[in-house]
């Protein structure tokens, strides 16, 4: 039997499948405003494991599966045996029986490739503490919509390292914008990453003078300073204080600059409250694309 495609990390996909993907999102997106069903997914069914919590990725996905005609279950570690120490090998080969896809949102980017290596249907990373591609896709969308190009764009990552700064690596190298990433001292991307692409990519830099990486910048784009399970303190809120994205930071950017947020923000944190409701804001729009490039890639994987 034919080993799946998956959907773990961006590095899986070249250039052009990427941009496939992004423009298949957009025509989706299109069609859903129009009123047009789309039923390619009838009679399918997605997996949806959760080990962290979610808002925005349960319910796109379980949207997106529903508006392609097909069903989405959630499972979540307190309701089933991955809970009791059932491996993620086993859950997967059970899991490929009854349904035709797999989406797992969870901490380890090993447990994920775990589970796609037993699996006999498509396994999607909803989120790892590694990795987060399909938020950066729809990110991506958003940047087209408003840009219409990807081609001389600057976007530049301004606060933790963590797996959405890794993403957005990736999406730079694959599909060759300019990105800066700006992390205070002790917090930037992984070593490992940095050691596997770092010094021969050009077009990516870390620059850790948050001011500096915003000159003349197309694109802003923020987190959380405090992962999902990590602990708040005061000592990393000061470091990372010069970090937030304000009134001030705007201004050193480009003129039309956007700024952009995974969600959830912490308002008053990372972002101003006045910036996240501000004309250069495309969150919710962001948001929204998680929908249409969720049905992209299920389309793609289990159609």
């Amino acid at each position: 039997m034919n080993k799946p495609r998956h959907f773990l990390t961006l590095f899986e996909y070249s250039a052009k499948e990427l941009i496939d993907l992004l423009v298949l999102a957009d025509d989706l997106k299109s069609r859903f405003k129009k009123g047009k069903e789309d039923n390619s997914l009838k009679g399918k069914i997605l997996a949806m494991v959760f080990e962290k919590s979610s808002t925005r990725t349960r319910v796109s996905f379980e949207a997106a599966m529903l508006q392609l005609g097909g069903h989405a279950i959630n499972i979540t570690t307190t309701e089933s045996q991955l809970g009791r120490g059932e491996t993620y090998e086993d859950t997967a080969r059970v899991l490929s029986r009854y349904c035709q896809g797999i989406m797992l949102r969870t901490f380890s980017q090993a447990n994920l490739e775990k589970m796609a290596e037993a699996s006999s249907v498509p396994v999607i990373n909803g989120l790892t503490d590694l990795f987060h591609p399909v938020q950066v896709m729809a990110d991506l969308q958003t940047i087209l919509e408003v840009k219409k190009t990807l081609k001389g764009l600057k976007v530049t990552y301004v606060g933790d390292g963590n797996n959405l700064a890794n993403t957005w690596i990736n999406a730079a190298i694959v599909l060759g914008f300019d990105l800066n990433v700006s992390c205070p001292p002790g917090y930037k991307p992984s070593g490992a990453l940095l050691k596997q692409f770092g010094k021969t990519h050009d077009n990516v830099q870390l620059v850790e003078d948050p001011i500096e990486a915003v000159k003349s910048t197309d694109v802003i784009y923020t987190d959380t300073w405090f992962s999902m399970g990590q602990k708040e303190d005061e000592k990393k809120r000061q470091l990372f204080s010069p970090y937030q994205v304000n009134r001030e930071m705007l201004s050193h950017a480009a003129d039309d600059v956007m700024v952009l947020h995974c969600l959830p923000a912490h308002r008053d944190e990372e972002i101003t409250s006045e910036v996240l409701d501000g004309p250069h804001s495309y969150v919710w729009e962001e948001a929204e694309n998680r929908l249409h490039i969720q049905k992209a890639i299920l389309k793609t994987l289990m159609g």
